[in-house]
């Protein structure tokens, strides 16, 4: 990475920003200079995308100045962003999915023969030299979502540099990425370091932040808590700037009892998954790990009833059941919290309370109607059981941090009374603070009796909580890893 010029390409001074009744950002500075790549860390609600937004002229900061190259500039829209040469990657991916490669590199300003054709040649000509030194197996002739996420990512990069951007912001780049798709996109900023591009790059993940970044600038509560030099801070450095605190991690011990809270014999469904059989004792923390595309989150949709077998058997409590739909599970006391919460874990729109009350609504209604002072009341003490926050059961659960959303969901399971719990990635998009929270719910969870199942892609994660861990590869069981020698070595064998 070559050494940054003196002088920095992006120097924010004094950035506050705030809406109605709260105080978003208030003073942060921080400098990027040509060729870094700096690293801006914090926990939810932090004020990191806020600043996002008013560097890339989504907002308008309320005071501050914003300096590019040394001079001073008002950044009143993206089209004033564009045109400084600042681009953001989004998390989720600002695409048309049915238009191709080159021309998603070029929306919005497509190159045209006599002012009024585009010129499809020329637009693809320029796309496939971009893409030649970031990935040139991209074709860009194929319809963009056709590609995997990793690629599609890249071809943003890749249009970020067809507009001549000089400063690249990256916003939970990896959050839907293979370790070797990490390691493609790695290569990719180092790439961009040595043309001179600054990489502003936003993570919650710190082990790739000392991967890919050489500095960091860590908000707390929308100020600036502190900067690091990464070369000679460590992970525990950045949490404590990150949360006021340093996280101490429980010593972990089981409470999985002898009896078998549910049991898994030989299911199966086509080549997602073959011949899977388990038990899971009440208490237990039981681990499902494997590389991407293994059949984790398809055997526990099975055993949550989003799918439908196609062989093999399910008992509860010793009982053998049958699920035709979700219904069917939630009513056997078993609960999955889905790897996406967005989608299939809450209705973004509703308030709090009509989230955690879903499945108790009809238990909750006197002759059909319902009492919402009864259900509000209801919801509220079990958000405050799990520290919801902030403690407001009226509000939209979409304007909660992915943290607090997954506590409103656990709270909806705990209203169900559920004695088996799935979680499909329980931290997936959540910061370090609130993992440190999740976690000791799961704990407090299995110590109540509830049985759990934990499905997770980061390993440090299963190690932390598990009590055993299964190991999947190509819709089987490829082994069980108790405790006494779990270790990511040992999941990894039997993974690959």
């Amino acid at each position: 990475m070559p050494t940054p010029a003196a002088a920095p390409l992006l120097s924010l001074q004094h950035i506050s920003k705030a809406f109605p009744g709260v105080q978003a950002l208030a003073d942060v500075s921080f400098d990027v200079c040509a060729g870094e790549v700096h690293a801006l860390i914090g926990e939810n609600g932090a004020g990191k995308s806020t600043l996002l937004k008013i560097l890339s002229g989504v907002y308008r900061a309320s005071s501050g100045e914003i300096r590019i190259a040394g001079d001073p500039h008002e950044i009143a829209s993206p089209r004033a962003a564009q045109n400084l040469g600042i681009a953001l990657i989004h998390q989720e991916l600002q695409q048309v999915p049915e238009l191709d490669v080159a021309q998603n590199m070029f929306l919005g300003r497509q190159h045209r023969r006599f002012g009024i054709f585009n010129d499809r040649q020329r637009m693809r000509s320029e796309a496939r030299a971009i893409l030649q030194n970031l990935d040139p197996t991209i074709d860009v002739t194929a319809p963009i979502k056709t590609l995997r996420v990793a690629q599609r990512q890249i071809v943003e990069i890749g249009k970020a540099l067809l507009a001549r951007a000089r400063i690249i912001a990256m916003d939970e780049p990896t959050s839907s990425l293979t370790p070797r798709e990490f390691e493609k996109l790695t290569a990719v900023i180092k790439t961009l370091s040595a043309q001179g591009v600054a990489v502003i790059y936003v993570s919650h993940k710190l082990d790739e932040v000392f991967r890919v970044a050489s500095k960091a600038s860590v908000l707390r509560d929308g100020k600036l808590a502190g900067q690091a030099d990464l070369a000679t801070s460590t992970e525990a450095d950045l949490v404590a700037l990150m949360v006021g605190r340093a996280l101490t991690v429980s010593h972990r011990e089981s409470h999985a009892q002898a009896d078998v809270a549910l049991s898994v014999e030989n299911l199966a469904r086509g080549e997602a998954v073959r011949d899977v059989s388990f038990d899971l004792h009440a208490g237990e923390i039981l681990g499902i790990a494997g590389l991407v595309g293994a059949g984790r989150t398809e055997i526990v949709r099975l055993i949550a009833g989003l799918d439908r077998p196609t062989g093999g058997t399910l008992k509860v409590r010793g009982r053998a059941v049958a699920f035709r739909s979700p219904r069917d599970a939630i009513r056997a006391g078993i609960a999955l919290l889905p790897e996406d919460r967005k989608k299939e874990g809450i209705i973004p729109l509703r308030p709090v309370f009509a989230n955690v009350a879903l499945p108790r609504l009809g238990g909750l209604a006197r002759f059909g109607l319902l009492n919402l002072a009864r259900v509000r009341a209801a919801v509220s003490a079990l958000t405050r059981s799990v520290s919801m926050r902030p403690d407001d059961v009226n509000r939209p659960i979409r304007l909660f941090s992915g943290g607090n959303q997954q506590k409103a969901i656990i709270s909806r399971w705990l209203m169900a009374k559920s004695a088996i719990l799935i979680f499909d990635e329980p931290t997936r998009g959540i910061d370090v603070g609130a993992k440190n929270e999740i976690y000791q719910l799961i704990e407090n969870l299995a110590r109540e009796g509830r049985a759990i199942i934990v499905v997770s892609s980061e390993l440090p994660e299963i190690l932390r909580l598990a009590d055993r861990v299964l190991v999947v590869r190509r819709g089987a069981i490829a082994g069980i890893v108790p405790r006494g020698v779990l270790s990511e070595a040992a999941v990894m064998r039997m993974a690959v």
